[in-house]
């Protein structure tokens, strides 16, 4: 008997060791987390906590030759009526079928009708059904205007999956939580309040707008980083859909464009404010890898040079053919566009404008 008693205390001993050691690593693991340093604890409403926040929040500019309004984009799928042609918006890039419908012309009224119901979606990521045009103005009129200076920071962007330690300090539980998109970051702080401490797992990444990346290793350095970089970009908060066009042009592209397709003809030209549209009726064009340009009308071949130096909306054609004066100019690329046949837009100031089409796409 004396045996047995010995066995249950020394058994009850390691039992109560056991419990106590655990007890005592969850409690010190507790102190280790809320004696943290400053720069390593989240807390709700802190400045880096609202630069995350703003970071994180929806874009609604990317839609806004739909909608007209900053702070909301429509989900997709949706419906619109651009000039009378019916266009089913499945994706960012559907956004352009919209503005090359509304470039077909410079001497009509542009008028854009939206199928409804439609799903709005706001910058907190919540949905919002709206039924008419007139709800949507309801909600489009609470956006900051064009170019006025609103929250969200549309400059750089957080690489996932992030993860981060969560005290409770009502419970004394700690968790761990990932985000795996802005979503994730945005829902988190919906309930993040002065009863929870956060500690984010550093290092993390962050991207800037030119595609480079920074690696982060506390929240002063995170403050920092989005600091410096918020303004990095223009964020496009107009509603002018044709002052980004040409944002990613290179020469390589235009070059291959214009080598691969042939017989080029022109129909739109403009120069010196005077309307020439007709000008060229029948000339074909044909550039090639040399940097020759042969235009053929008639019975008749005309011959000259062309070439094309610069990026994005610095992109300079220059053309000059001799015996056709109007063509000729050191032209800056406005648009490439390829949606029901291929087209090049060339402007120079506000007087001049010269755009070659092709069947080729």
């Amino acid at each position: 008997m004396a045996i047995f008693i010995n066995i249950f205390i020394r058994k009850s001993l390691n039992f109560s060791l056991i419990i106590l050691f655990i007890l005592s690593s969850c409690r010190k693991e507790e102190i280790e987390f809320v004696q943290a340093p400053t720069d390593e604890v989240l807390v709700a409403n802190s400045t880096i906590a609202n630069l995350i926040q703003n970071t994180t929040s929806n874009d609604g500019s990317k839609d806004n030759i739909i909608d007209k309004a900053n702070c909301f984009n429509i989900k997709f799928p949706f419906n619109v009526t651009a000039n009378g042609i019916s266009v089913t918006i499945e994706s960012e890039n559907d956004y352009l079928i919209v503005e090359y419908i509304f470039d077909e012309s410079d001497d009509d009224l542009d008028t854009l009708i939206i199928s409804y119901p439609i799903t709005i979606t706001l910058e907190n990521f919540s949905e919002i059904i709206i039924n008419n045009s007139s709800e949507l103005s309801n909600y489009s009129s609470n956006c900051n205007g064009e170019n006025e200076p609103d929250n969200d920071i549309e400059c750089l962007d957080f690489q996932y999956p992030i993860t981060a330690s969560v005290f409770n300090k009502d419970n004394e539980i700690i968790d761990t939580v990932s985000f795996n998109s802005d979503i994730d970051f945005i829902e988190f702080f919906k309930y993040l309040n002065s009863n929870f401490l956060v500690t984010i797992n550093f290092p993390i990444n962050v991207l800037l707008v030119d595609g480079s990346l920074i690696v982060i290793n506390n929240l002063n350095e995170l403050e920092n980083a989005i600091n410096a970089h918020k303004n990095d970009c223009d964020e496009d908060d107009d509603y002018d859909y044709n002052d980004d066009d040409c944002d990613d042009c290179n020469t390589e592209q235009l070059e291959t464009l214009l080598i691969s397709c042939s017989d080029w003809t022109i129909d739109k030209l403009e120069r010196y404010n005077r309307n020439y549209d007709n000008y060229y009726d029948g000339y074909i064009f044909n550039f090639f890898a040399d940097g020759t340009v042969s235009v053929y009308y008639g019975a008749n071949t005309d011959y000259g040079t062309w070439t094309a130096t610069g990026s994005a909306n610095n992109l300079i054609v220059m053309i000059n053919v001799p015996d056709l004066p109007y063509c000729n100019n050191n032209w800056i690329l406005h648009e490439i566009s390829q949606y029901s046949e291929s087209k090049i837009d060339l402007r120079v100031g506000d007087s001049d404008r010269m755009r070659y089409k092709n069947s080729c796409n």
